[in-house]
């Protein structure tokens, strides 16, 4: 009875409660489908959807960028999140196990945890710079409200005069804190407390990505909070993190919702919302314009990140992943758009407080989150309440990201030893996944950070990922076959895939993300930060970064194929494309038709054969019963047992 009641524990179940078993009790599984679903959205729903989608929404045409955005989503991002979801979901395992499909290809799956640690290493950077500001935030006074701190410039004009709003136009005239005297400078001169608060004294930021000048020790420290935060929600795999996602997937829409009532109800805001939707359909027929729908459906959705395919890996064989696909994409746009309307209701009262157009004030990134928001934020009654709201939101936005990150390298790595006891020790393994990801990000809480930060950003997720995902859909379609995978989802899901869904994972999507790769290739520039030009030895090092995944997949295949039984190129090739014969479902039971067991006397040449005459059989037996049937229905006597008065 304890052992049982221990066994309860382990598994997630509060004592003296019925013990919920797991369909692969080795592996584990989610809860419940809740928790996958919580969990998916907090992965898809990130930092980009808040930071990110309302200035391409502005900038491209306003609402008529939900045009192509919409037409995106239909053909590319809910096609491909099922496929990486069915994928994860069939075998029961993480982005490296699932090569089973065709071993040769196992590079994709390196490819992916290699991107997967990039961006975790400075995705929690961010996260720590969030926390900083939260913490800084538990203040009467905002630190970025005034201009009359040590690390403020003659340059720096505030929005807030000594208790009273700035009369006139800042386009002639500002008001120097600092001085405590008026002073006319140069419009394009005007630097905001926030603005230097950010780069003065947060980032410290030194002349050169090569200098990095010192470690600061408030932000090495949030960095350090930032990743116990995530261990410990891990600390048991997704039955902790599944219980985590309740609060930090949902409490950031109520966040959301609270920054949108206060927002529509400030004056000027219904302007910034104007100039958030009010469609220039013209920009409908620019390429860019597609090009940008294209590839923010594509990175805010996750794929090819290998985190779907690990989430996906715990659900249960038959679940439902078609639905939960198709719920989680349509979630992860609607917040982009939602947050939107957040965003720019405050964007347009800092643009009527100044008296400028809210282009003056519109930004996106880490200038949006660390300057622009902030700055419109001591602008609001009981400023360092809304404040705390707002960077606690971007923290749980993050970490609802970094959760999956940390899990997709963590099971990966588990999946690829499979012994006892790694699994049975699997928190020693994400214990010193979160110490090496601590101490790589180390450097970038230095001086020279946001160079590195933009950097990874701009190169290390890129078109690497765009790459890794042609080449899935290829492998999986093209050379283990689309009619095989076609039948493995029927036999998971119970119903084949949509006609739809067939059509655009064998051509439409793959044909979308090559002219993403086209596009990201043709809209290449150099990287810059503000007025500083990269130099060269910095831009090798970021593509270095973004060829290290990519280079994993001809890498693994050469390997592969010299390692392969074959007398021929031809043999070898041939055997290193063909599927695992462990490939299939994970559980026994689940493991019929083709998968089903050999008997003694098979052998993997004539299964192929014998399931042709399986087939052959069953199709005639189906043809026998339909003749019988219709004879009897044509003679009267059918089901005449059933019925004593025919």
């Amino acid at each position: 009875m304890e052992e049982k009641q221990f066994s309860g524990i382990l598994n997630g179940a509060v004592p003296g409660e019925a013990v919920k078993r797991d369909e692969n009790p080795r592996r584990g599984n989610w809860g419940n489908q809740i928790e996958f679903v919580l969990t998916s959205v907090g992965y898809a729903v990130g930092l980009g959807n808040v930071w990110r989608f309302p200035y391409l929404c502005y900038r491209n045409g306003g609402g008529a960028f939900m045009f192509p955005y919409l037409i995106m989503l239909v053909f590319c991002g809910i096609p491909l999140f099922f496929l990486e979801l069915s994928f994860g979901q069939f075998a029961s395992l993480g982005c490296l196990g699932v090569w089973k499909i065709s071993p040769m290809f196992k590079g994709v799956g390196y490819g992916m945890m290699v991107v997967s640690t990039y961006i975790g290493i400075y995705y929690n950077v961010v996260i720590c710079l969030a926390f900083y500001y939260f913490f800084m935030s538990m203040t009467n006074l905002l630190p970025w409200t005034y201009c009359n701190n040590p690390w403020n410039t003659a340059d720096c004009s505030g929005v807030m005069g000594s208790g009273s709003q700035l009369n006139g136009s800042l386009m002639n005239t500002t008001i120097s804190l600092v001085a405590g005297v008026s002073e006319v400078v140069n419009k394009s001169k005007r630097t905001s407390p926030s603005e230097e608060y950010w780069k003065h004294y947060v980032l410290n930021i030194s002349d050169d990505i090569g200098n990095f000048g010192e470690i600061r020790l408030p932000i090495l420290g949030c960095l350090a909070i930032a990743w116990v935060v995530v261990f410990l929600c891990l600390i048991r795999g997704v039955k902790s993190s599944g219980k985590v996602v309740y609060f930090t997937a949902t409490f950031p829409y109520l966040v959301l919702t609270i920054l949108f009532i206060r927002g529509i109800t400030l004056d000027g805001a219904i302007n910034g919302i104007k100039y958030y939707l009010t469609p220039q359909w013209g920009k409908v027929l620019d390429a860019k314009v597609w090009g940008d729908a294209a590839s923010q459906i594509f990175y805010s959705l996750g794929c090819a990140w290998g985190g779907l395919i690990t989430m996906a890996s715990y659900n249960k064989f038959h679940n439902n992943c078609f639905r939960d696909s198709i719920i989680i994409s349509v979630t992860n746009c609607a917040t982009s758009v939602y947050a939107g309307f957040v965003i720019f209701s405050i964007l347009g009262f800092m643009a009527n407080h100044l008296d400028v157009p809210v282009s003056e004030v519109a930004d996106h990134g880490p200038g949006l989150a660390f300057v622009a928001y902030p700055e419109a934020l001591t602008l609001l009654p009981i400023s360092p309440l809304w404040s705390l709201l707002f960077f606690f939101m971007l923290i749980l936005l993050g970490l609802g990201t970094q959760f999956c990150l940390l899990e997709t390298l963590v099971t990966a790595i588990v999946d690829e030893i499979g012994t006892d006891w790694i699994i049975r020790n699997k928190t020693v393994v994400t214990l010193s996944v979160a110490v090496v990801g601590f101490l790589l990000g180390v450097p970038l809480t230095s001086q020279a950070r946001i160079y590195w930060l933009l950097l990874m950003d701009n190169y290390a997720a890129s078109f690497s990922l765009v790459i890794i995902s042609c080449i899935m859909c290829i492998c999986v379609m093209y050379i283990y076959g689309h009619e095989k995978y076609f039948k493995d989802v029927e036999m998971m899901l119970g119903f084949p895939p949509p006609l739809f869904f067939k059509v655009c994972w064998r051509f439409i999507s793959p044909f979308i993300i090559f002219c993403i790769l086209v596009f990201t290739v043709i809209q290449y520039k150099p990287i810059e930060y503000n007025n500083y030009v990269y130099p060269g030895w910095s831009l090798a090092i970021g593509f270095s970064m973004a060829l290290s995944s990519v280079i994993c997949i001809p890498i693994y295949a050469i390997y592969k194929i010299c390692t392969s039984p074959g007398a021929t190129f031809r043999e070898r090739l041939k055997n290193a494309c063909q599927a695992d014969p462990s490939w299939g479902p994970s559980l026994q039971e689940h493991r019929t038709g083709r998968y089903a067991p050999m008997a003694p006397e098979e052998t993997l040449e004539s299964r192929p054969l014998k399931e042709k005459e399986e087939l052959k059989e069953e199709e005639e037996k189906e043809r026998r019963d339909e003749i019988c049937l219709t004879v009897q229905g044509s003679n009267g006597s059918s089901n005449t047992h059933n019925n004593p008065n025919p």
